[in-house]
């Protein structure tokens, strides 16, 4: 018996299933499935993180084609980026088997959008399991296999963040071992994705739909139970709140949202009044369920989403389902209302102490004083450059997109200096084609490679910058300012927490015109040694605040009118003392 949050499980599952190849790229609420793999396989499984989602949809896809059972991890936005090869693949399908873990994030609470992962897998017409808990993802992941080699088909496994980041004590088989493969078998009839080969494969894509509904309709993890006139249909991370409610009804767990198992719903519906649907996010199951009662006359009421009985957005929860589910069943609640809590203090997201971001954005910051000037963000730590006091990313979309958003923006502002900030990780994931596009079409832009030399955001993951691959080897790491270089880039390197070095290169990069890039480099604090905290000469301090109103680091406050550091947050950055006006801050003795 291991207690094991539910990535853990799901990356047990895939070992049990004998999983042999497994890529990824780090993204909350997926990243601990790979990580799992990597600490917890035996020597024949090969495990990466790749440069993004498209790059390990496709190595994986490659062993699946050798007849390797191969799986890949994400978060539900990194599957816009791994589309591209997934709407191709279901038209070609697998040799051995390919799973497809896209952990989806109702609230969003790690994530810039919400998104249903259910639609793509229709979209896309590749099967999709939804566990419940834990427990299920681990079952699940195992039939996922097992349903990917019998048909020949990609299948999404979508857990949600509650899934992934649940806990639960179960019993887990040791990883398989290994599997002999037939290798690659050349077929250009099959494996080469000609439009001849797509016409035929769409019928057979279609026809498989009812096959699979059928199929699905008697799998185990989609169940009924109970009995009445109302009836509740629910299904991954929130059938798991619905069952905590315990309420008196007819109840349907939908295991596998697409396809729809049918045959499975007409059961649930027979003799019901009326349905309400509980799920996250989008209203997936209550269409389907409606369109079983238009397809068959059924005289059943669906209330869910469509009808504003569950609300539109956001995380779902045991108290919220249950309200919902006591006002649909007429139950009155007859406990007590919990004592009022108090208002927890406002915490707004902000860069940790010592992070050389600080340091980065605030010398730009400086360097272009006084001129006009757009700052297109990105998708990281970095992201947190936004809020005062820095005010220092104007726009953030999708992973790579400053880059190439600045790009659109200079074409139409040209009275002002437009500055991309990305990332060391997400420059390899997806800023390296933004730079060849501004070359290739002449473009004036800044690039500011912000280099912490991890991929922060998700938990310090190795990329192409480190060398540290996953397997434990060493290749020789790929530096940001070589491959700007290479590409014609003018480049300025400076170290991100030196203000007047970094403030040098900005202000050079920003005499001249084109594209030209400044690489601020210092290592994130969480993955280097502290160093001695800064101390303040109170005596000296003339309470001028300037070190907490420009840099805001949480490690300054203000105590009696002068300045204070907390020594269990600062890490000797530096940042405060460089800045200080009259010299008041040095590092403690």
């Amino acid at each position: 018996m291991e207690l094991l949050m539910g990535n853990e499980a799901i990356a047990m599952g895939a070992l049990a299933a004998g999983v042999q190849f497994v890529s990824g790229y780090p993204g909350t609420p997926s990243t601990e499935v790979l990580e799992t793999v990597a600490k917890r396989r035996p020597e024949h499984v090969y495990v990466e993180w790749s440069v993004n989602e498209k790059a390990a949809l496709e190595v994986a896809a490659g062993a699946a084609l050798a007849g390797a059972r191969a799986m890949v991890t994400m978060k539900q936005v990194g599957l816009n980026v791994a589309s591209d090869p997934l709407m191709c693949l279901n038209y070609i399908g697998v040799k051995g088997a390919l799973v497809v873990v896209v952990a989806d994030d109702p609230g969003p609470i790690s994530s810039q959008t919400e998104q249903d992962t259910r639609h793509f897998a229709r979209y896309a017409r590749i099967p999709v399991f939804d566990p419940q808990t834990p427990e299920q993802a681990y079952r699940m992941v195992k039939d996922a296999f097992e349903w990917s080699e019998k048909y020949h088909t990609p299948v999404i496994l979508r857990p949600t963040t509650r899934v992934c980041h649940g806990c639960a004590a179960m019993e887990v088989e040791e990883p398989a071992p290994a599997r002999e493969i037939e290798g690659f078998v050349k077929d250009d009839s099959k494996w080469v994705i000609f439009p001849r080969t797509s016409f035929l494969a769409k019928k057979r894509l279609f026809a498989q739909e009812t096959e699979f509904a059928d199929a699905l309709s008697e799998y185990s993890e989609n169940c009924i139970w109970g009995e009445g006139k109302l009836g509740i249909a629910t299904g991954g991370g929130t059938a798991a709140y619905v069952k905590e409610n315990d309420l008196p009804a007819k109840y349907f767990a939908v295991g596998t949202p697409w396809p729809f198992p049918e045959k499975k719903a007409l059961e649930f519906l027979e003799g019901l009044d009326a349905v309400l649907v509980l799920e996250e996010l989008d209203p997936v199951i209550e269409d389907a369920l409606i369109a079983v009662c238009g397809k068959y006359r059924l005289d059943v009421k669906i209330l869910g989403k469509r009808t504003g009985d569950i609300p539109a957005a956001g995380e779902l929860s045991v108290e919220s389902a249950g309200a919902c589910m006591r006002k649909f069943l007429g139950i009155e609640c007859a406990e007590e209302k919990p004592a009022e809590m108090p208002a927890l203090p406002v915490r707004p997201p902000v860069l940790c102490a010592g992070c050389p971001h600080r340091g980065s954005f605030y010398a730009v910051k400086q360097a272009l004083k006084g001129r006009k000037a757009v700052f297109s963000g990105d998708i990281g730590c970095y992201t947190l450059g936004n809020a005062a006091p820095l005010n220092m990313v104007d726009t953030c979309l999708c992973m790579g997109a400053g880059v190439t958003m600045a790009q659109g923006l200079a074409r139409m502002e040209k009275d002002t200096v437009h500055v991309a900030f990305i990332g060391d990780s997400t420059f390899f994931h997806s800023g390296i084609p933004g730079v060849v596009n501004a070359l290739y079409n002449n473009a004036d832009e800044i690039i500011v490679v912000l280099d912490n030399s991890t991929t922060a955001m998700t938990g310090h993951q190795p990329h192409p910058g480190i060398g540290k691959t996953m397997m434990g080897g060493v290749q020789p790491a790929i530096s940001p300012v070589e491959v700007l270089k290479a590409l014609g880039v003018k480049t300025w390197r400076a170290n991100a927490l030196n203000l007047e070095e970094a403030k040098a290169a900005i202000c050079e990069a920003a005499e001249e015109t084109g594209v030209r890039a400044v690489v601020l480099e210092s290592p994130c604090i969480a993955i280097v040694k502290k160093k001695a905290a800064m101390a303040i000469d109170r005596d000296k301090c003339i309470g001028c605040k300037k070190c907490v109103r420009e840099i805001g680091c949480p490690a300054i406050s203000i105590e009696g009118g002068k300045a204070r550091v907390d020594k269990t947050l600062c890490t000797g950055c530096t940042l405060c003392a460089q800045i200080c006006p009259v010299k008041c801050i040095g590092k403690e003795a």
